[in-house]
């Protein structure tokens, strides 16, 4: 299989361990597995329950335990709709790998998550990218969404909350998208990953396996519930879809760890704790990111409405891996380059770390900045020169 390099990943892989303010992260702040424990108050139990557990490989399809806490999370499905995988990734990459032939039609809406186009695209599907656009909220164009869809189009794949914009489909929106793909007998594949993050209410927007019979949900541990070294995610979706995925399950996953399926499963058995956590930090810095930008003439972006990240235009002559090098080199914090995503121009921060961290770290970009405004109008008059 000849594939794309995953842009985003290999960014980070490159320069998430050489900064002191990494506001490219995507998680909400990671928790330890000790405020896990008193969160859940179990500090007495729950070694006897980690020594009493044989280390083999437990409950293929994952543990009736986290199956159960997993579908509490939905409005619809039981633990018979639930399979779990190695972090959302997995998840992703055994949807696509099941559903997805050679010269099918997909379509993506981007920007995304690299997966949801390169994978199609390595199977040797016909994919369409379906852009999303500032001017729309970087909400999608259902008018354009119409005109894209076809007979022979297999699988509509999103990201919602989306990555890397924040932008949030409600309701309203995803059903449209629901009867859009029943009317050509299409799945789609929405990852929701960041479900938990909204900026008002309990933080859930509706999931499209409650909308959508042939609608598949993806997420996992990592970003809301701030326990990404567990790796558990899960595809909750119709039971006959999930037979066909065990069948390629079977050759890259068995079975996920079961000291993480149990942790996992005390994590979202104790939700409530660790997602009202996830919306102190991400509400609060969500609104010192919006003064910082309301601050900083060199930079725009849509508020994002949800999730942890948050997709800024800055206004300087340089391309945006230069902008994320220069300011690491300077002031050692890292943001992504829109370069990784297809979305050159842009940057993505994040935004869920330790407050305080995200305070230093916007104070130093504004350093950046003001050193290198500058550079905007020596530009100009260069322009201005050459014409």
């Amino acid at each position: 299989m000849d594939i794309k390099v995953f842009g985003v990943e290999m960014w980070m892989n490159e320069f998430e361990n050489d900064c002191k303010f990494n506001l490219a992260e995507t998680c909400v702040d990671s928790i330890t597995l000790g405020e896990l424990i008193d969160m859940a108050g179990i500090d007495n139990s729950i070694l006897g329950d980690l020594r009493k557990m044989r280390m083999g490989y437990g409950a293929i399809q994952g543990s009736d335990r986290l199956r159960n806490a997993i579908a509490a999370l939905y409005d619809r499905q039981g633990r018979d709709n639930v399979l779990t995988a190695h972090g959302t990734i997995g998840a992703n990459s055994l949807v696509h790998q099941t559903l997805v032939r050679r010269g099918d039609h997909v379509i993506a809406v981007v920007p995304t998550y690299q997966q949801h186009y390169s994978i199609p695209d390595s199977i040797g599907a016909e994919v369409e990218l379906l852009h999303l656009r500032p001017e729309n909220g970087f909400l999608p164009d259902l008018d354009e969404l119409r005109a894209m869809i076809r007979p022979d189009t297999r699988l509509i794949a999103a990201t919602n909350p989306n990555n890397p914009t924040g932008a949030l489909m409600d309701r309203e929106m995803l059903q449209e998208i629901a009867d859009i793909a029943q009317g050509r007998d299409a799945w789609i594949l929405c990852d929701e990953v960041y479900r938990g993050t909204d900026q008002s209410g309990d933080g859930f927007t509706v999931s499209i396996c409650d909308l959508y019979d042939k609608g598949i949900s993806t997420a996992g541990m990592s970003k809301a519930y701030s326990l990404a070294g567990l790796r558990v995610g899960w595809i909750v979706a119709n039971q006959d879809l999930l037979e066909d995925v065990m069948v390629h399950r079977d050759y890259n996953t068995i079975s996920v760890g079961g000291v993480d399926e149990f942790l996992s499963a005390i994590a979202l058995e104790n939700r409530d704790k660790i997602v009202e956590r996830a919306h102190r930090i991400t509400r609060e810095n969500a609104s010192i990111l919006s003064d910082w930008v309301d601050g900083e003439p060199l930079i725009s972006w849509i508020r994002p409405k949800s999730g942890t990240t948050a997709l800024v235009k800055y206004d300087l002559p340089m391309a945006s891996r230069d902008f994320c090098t220069r300011l690491l080199d300077e002031e050692s914090v890292l943001f992504t380059p829109g370069s990784a995503m297809d979305m050159e121009g842009w940057l993505r921060i994040g935004y869920a770390n330790p407050t305080d961290d995200l305070r230093a770290g916007l104070s130093r970009v504004s350093a950046f900045l003001a050193r290198h405004a500058g550079d905007k109008n020596m530009s100009s008059r260069e322009a201005v020169h050459q014409s």
